[in-house]
């Protein structure tokens, strides 16, 4: 073994697992260029799904619904009036 002898045990030990650190750490650097590489790109959204199911209509499952008070109509209109649209 390499002995430096104006360092101390300790600081050879952590020189060393430095030392490992930084070739794994290439290491796997390289493995990951390599597989980018040769990677083919996703498909896009719309081609991976055939079709987006419809949504239902009126008749849908009573607890999927909720009656608004006109209160909560009017509430939530003013709500959207304040969103700004571009």
């Amino acid at each position: 073994m390499l002995v430096i002898p104006s360092i101390s045990l300790a600081q050879e030990i952590g020189l060393a697992v430095l030392l490992v650190a930084a070739i794994v750490w290439v290491t796997g650097l390289g493995h990951m260029r390599r597989d980018s590489r040769f990677h083919q790109p996703e498909p896009a959204a719309a081609e991976g799904l055939p079709m987006i199911p419809a949504q239902r209509g009126s008749a849908a499952h009573p607890l999927e619904s909720v009656e608004l008070t006109e209160a909560e109509k009017q509430a939530f209109a003013g709500l959207v009036r304040t969103i700004p649209l571009n």
